[in-house]
């Protein structure tokens, strides 16, 4: 994948902006910033919440469901499209990574997959999302996890690399797992 030049004229521009415009702002000021997305092309939803000092490659290239986050210091490396759903957190200092290089060629030449996580998901501190990674609906990635491959809805990972630990239960209604596994023990 070679990047074109207006590609990069637009990161230039985008990196302007963002200096001037985003990164400086007050911390409530997420309606600003949002707007400062919706400018270079980010779809956003109502109410998300994009931190000032989350890092975004290329804003036309993420989508934010409604009530979403990127946290302060989270590095959103969006070469190919980044979708958040509704109500998904990505917590400080998190790796979001769409791109790398292919190592077989002697060209090394970059390589970009999208990466989707799904609504009501967390991301927790200092996690890793490697390029072309799913997290299901209602996911928990656990802080330093290191994600290469695709979470389950509701399951909760964690480790380098991010292994199943246990099932989540969406707290109001802990039926509407499709998956559920194993009954909830019964405290007397």
């Amino acid at each position: 994948m070679k990047l074109s030049r207006g590609n990069r004229l637009a990161r230039g521009a985008w990196n302007l902006a963002y200096w001037l415009l985003f990164r400086f702002t007050p911390t409530a000021c997420h309606f600003w910033r949002r707007a400062v997305l919706r400018c270079f092309g980010a779809r956003v939803g109502r109410g998300a919440h994009p931190y000032p000092r989350c890092r975004i490659w290329a804003p036309w290239n993420l989508t934010m469901g409604d009530h979403s986050c990127l946290a302060n210091g989270v590095d959103c490396y969006s070469v190919a499209p980044v979708a958040l759903g509704a109500h998904s957190i990505v917590s400080q200092y998190s790796y979001i990574c769409t791109a790398s290089h292919d190592y077989n060629d002697p060209d090394f030449p970059l390589v970009a997959r999208p990466i989707s996580i799904g609504p009501h998901a967390w991301i927790a501190a200092s996690a890793f999302l490697g390029p072309g990674v799913g997290v299901g609906r209602g996911a928990v990635v656990a802080a330093g996890a290191v994600v290469v491959r695709d979470v389950e809805p509701w399951a909760v990972v964690a480790g380098n690399p991010a292994r199943f630990v246990k099932w989540r239960y969406e707290h109001q209604h802990p039926d509407s797992h499709p998956q559920r596994r194993e009954e909830p023990v019964a405290l007397s």
